[in-house]
């Protein structure tokens, strides 16, 4: 190469860098900025049209804007005058806090025990929840031995599902890249090229918190906590896949050029379209969310979408760059030597599996019985996917929803222990034409599981609203129950059969059942959707139909297994309560789009390989040429999503085991066994209608 053409290449790998470090690494701290823009409250979750998010819209206009704290004092002995005085003076100093809106109702005793006491807290709508109930909770934590204070109440849950979020940008953060940089550690045993990997991984980061902090201050974009928590781990878990697969190309071609800037133009053409196809994969199949009637899966496609983009650019531009500066001391202290006798394409197959001692021999086993290998792996994944139907996704209540010990839970269950079953705290809402009020109001106590009804009064009349009126229809069963939602299901029959009423129900039991429809028309809808995008991308890349057809039927055996064994996994091991209606999907979309990835980087390579040396030697040789990185990556890649599990909520826990499990199943087994068999099996027809591999062109 004419050495002032050298010399720009590096020159322009050093400026790439540069932009990198300068322009990319400052936006490292929006990272931590995050959480300003982020919407936790139960609008970020609600179904985007559905009745019981339309009648949220209309109470708002009945009620003031307050988020109700619920204090609940728990005594060793009944509680007495005394301790009812000492309350009732808790409740006048927490009326001059500045968030508080309206009066504090209490203290009241409770029925089924006189042990408990409570007082309703109006916290403004304009404050800051957490802010609050943490001020209240320091306030009213004093060194009393008796009674014992509790916050709980919607505020409580929001401040505690705030705080169990509030980790993702240190805890999370921090546990994510420790375990990648270990795993590099082991995978290259360098200590330079693990630190140029997650330099790369952290700056795509950065870039990808400064863009999704803009679009959702700029309101283009809803961000909540579990969305900025797999936005992290889908930018470091990619950005470190898309390196390795590189680090790998680039690494081999070492062997083959003197100088490192051939190596890397050779790197880039090998793993540039694979890479390019991988993102453009995860970006297409995440944006299919957009697809979904939930707000909280809506939000997730463009975020994650844009930590892909951004994971992309960091490992195609500023990797290739200061790999090329470090030169072969990247890989120190084991740098690869040139020599020109060692290239992969001068190798007969043969050879190139003996010098792959792990990956040549398990090649060399599938090569002998593919057809032995691919029914028993089937048959394996097909047992787990028997279990899939016994995964239940029918939401948890809010109880349910942290994995550790929060005072709202407790307080919840204290509240409970005095005051009963919380039957008719989160009444069903009816919104009707006022002209129809009693009507509907009969209608609504004529359905079993309604135990009254209530209109919501201004002055002592029915408040009016736009020719509206607000029912509350009270609920026997604890709200969120499935008695609960079954007795809505009923109440809207029943409303809604009222003529010229145009009654709606809405509340927490409506939400939840509206919730559960969504996330069964999602996955009827969004399932398809991801498996059309997916497959189309490998028609493209692969040009090929009956190869992407195979990629596609045998990543979608893998996810069901996956869940099979989650079913067992979480009923029978760890006996968790359920799971959210959005774990499937959300699973589906990462394992699908995910899982493909490793099947594009072995089957890209794969018809590189066999447009060279023939089918059977061109898959062997593949997955003895990719076995090492790809398992790699898989491993980093379900290491990162198991870091979900640091954060105490039962969503992001499910979801972790879930895409981990999943990952590792599609690259040890899919990967390895299953579609390599398959492909020998099938012969060079894989790649109909394309005809190449065949033994007139070998």
């Amino acid at each position: 190469m004419d050495p002032r053409r050298r010399r720009f290449r590096y020159g322009t790998a050093a400026l790439l860098a540069l932009v990198w470090l300068i322009g990319a690494g400052p936006l490292g701290s929006f990272l931590g900025r995050l959480s300003e823009v982020q919407s936790n409250d139960d609008s970020a979750f609600l179904p985007v049209s559905a009745e019981s998010t339309r009648v949220q819209d209309i109470a708002e206009e009945f009620r003031a804007d307050t988020v109700p704290a619920i204090v609940v004092y728990a005594g060793f002995g009944d509680l007495g005058r005394a301790e009812l005085a000492a309350i009732g003076q808790d409740a006048e100093e927490i009326s001059d806090f500045d968030w508080t809106s309206g009066t504090v109702v209490g203290p009241v005793r409770g029925d089924d025990d006189a042990s408990v006491a409570q007082l309703v807290v109006p916290v403004s709508e304009e404050a800051d929840t957490e802010a609050a109930v943490t001020e209240l909770r320091s306030a009213l934590g004093d060194d009393r031995s008796e009674p014992r204070v509790y916050v709980t109440g919607p505020a409580g849950f929001a401040a505690d599902l705030s705080a169990a979020f509030g980790g993702i940008d240190t805890t999370l953060l921090a546990v994510a890249l420790g375990t990648v940089f270990v795993i590099l550690v082991a995978v290259y045993r360098s200590p330079l090229l693990p630190l140029l990997v997650i330099t790369s991984s952290v700056l795509g980061l950065a870039l990808a918190g400064a863009l999704v902090y803009a679009a959702a201050d700029a309101g283009w974009l809803t961000l909540d906590g579990q969305s900025q928590g797999i936005l992290f781990i889908l930018v470091v878990g990619a950005c470190t896949d898309y390196a390795l697969l590189l680090v790998a190309r680039y690494r081999e071609a070492l062997s083959l050029y003197r100088r490192p800037i051939g190596a890397m133009s050779t790197a880039l053409r090998g793993a540039a379209g694979a890479i390019v196809a991988s993102g453009a994969t995860v970006i297409l199949g995440v944006l299919c969310l957009l697809a979904s009637e939930l707000a909280s899966n809506r939000s997730l496609g463009p975020v994650a979408a844009l930590g892909i983009a951004c994971a992309l650019a960091s490992a195609l531009t500023f990797l290739p760059a200061v790999l090329l500066l470090a030169g072969r001391a990247a890989f120190w202290p084991a740098r690869p030597r040139y020599s020109a006798d060692t290239g992969a394409d001068a190798d007969s197959t043969g050879a190139t599996l003996a010098r792959h001692r792990l990956w040549g021999g398990i090649a060399a086993v599938l090569s002998r019985r593919p057809r032995t290998w691919w029914a028993a792996t089937t048959a394996v994944l097909a047992v787990g996917a028997v279990f899939a139907v016994q995964f239940e996704a029918e939401g948890t209540s809010q109880t349910e929803v942290f994995r550790t010990e929060v005072e709202a839970v407790e307080g919840q269950e204290v509240l409970e222990r005095g005051f009963g079953e919380p039957a008719s705290a989160e009444p069903a809402l009816i919104a009707a034409d006022a002209r129809h009020r009693v009507e509907v109001a009969e209608a609504a106590e004529g359905v079993e599981g309604v135990t009254g009804t209530g209109t919501v009064a201004e002055n002592g009349e029915p408040k009016v609203v736009d020719g509206r009126v607000l029912i509350e229809a009270d609920l026997a069963a604890p709200a969120e129950s499935k008695r609960a939602v079954d007795t809505v299901e009923d109440l809207r029959g029943a409303v809604h059969g009222v003529q010229g009423a145009d009654a709606l129900v809405g509340g927490a039991s409506a939400t939840r059942l509206d919730t559960l429809e969504s996330a069964g028309r999602d996955l009827a809808v969004i399932v398809p959707l991801v498996l059309a995008v997916v497959l189309a991308v490998l028609v493209a890349l692969l040009r090929s139909i009956l190869a992407p057809v195979l990629l596609v039927a045998t990543t979608v055996l893998s996810f069901a297994a996956t869940l099979g064994v989650g079913a067992l996994v979480f009923d029978h091991l760890l006996g968790f309560p359920g799971a959210d209606p959005a774990v499937p999907l959300f699973a589906f979309v990462f394992l699908v789009a995910l899982g493909v990835d490793y099947n594009i980087f072995l089957m890209t390579r794969a018809r590189e390989e066999t447009l060279r040396h023939g089918h059977s030697d061109g898959i062997l040789r593949a997955l003895t040429l990719t076995g090492g990185v790809i398992t790699s990556a898989g491993v980093v890649l379900a290491a990162t999503f198991a870091a979900l599990a640091v954060i105490p909520l039962l969503f992001l826990a499910q979801l972790a085991f879930l895409v981990a499990f999943g990952v590792l199943l599609d690259t040890l087994v899919v990967r390895s066994v299953l579609l390599p068999a398959l492909a020998l099996d099938i012969g060079a027809r894989t790649w109909w209608p394309a005809r190449i591999g065949r033994p007139a062109e070998q």
